[in-house]
């Protein structure tokens, strides 16, 4: 689980593994975006993301916010204007669907990892920790 403590004392909190729906392949794209630039207003996403999904800005935000209600994402107020940040990092959801992934075909999850050596989305060092992610025991005491 990770916790994300913001200045104005708020604590917010999301568990990838017990997320009640996986991010689908756009909010994925969306997410992505969020990852490599950070916060971003709607109209920062929609005009990165926005044209090459075809989305008109008010889809935008209502993508965004259906994220939020998800745990996908968070909403702060930074000087009146509302931003949006992944509500946790790229390891950890990529973590959670390989592994759900790994269920699905009944194989060792530990071993997709490796599929990720090269990824222009992960790091060499994010990469190591989605490897060691899968590599842990399950309250279940397999390794997944």
């Amino acid at each position: 689980m990770t916790a994300v403590r913001y200045n104005c004392n708020v604590l917010l909190t999301y568990d990838a593994e017990s997320a009640v729906t996986p991010p689908s392949d756009t909010e994925l794209e969306l997410l992505k975006l969020l990852w490599r630039k950070g916060p971003l207003s709607a109209r920062e996403v929609q005009d990165q993301a926005g044209p090459a999904l075809e989305w008109t800005a008010s889809t935008t935000r209502t993508v965004l916010e259906r994220m939020r209600g998800k745990g996908l994402v968070v909403r702060r107020s930074v000087h009146g204007l509302a931003v949006y940040e992944a509500a946790d990092n790229k390891v950890s959801v990529i973590g959670a669907m390989v592994r759900r992934m790994g269920d699905f075909l009944e194989i060792d999850a530990s071993v997709a990892a490796s599929a990720f050596s090269g990824s222009q989305l992960l790091s060499e060092a994010e990469a190591a920790e989605l490897e060691a992610l899968l590599a842990e025991v399950d309250g279940k005491g397999r390794t997944s």
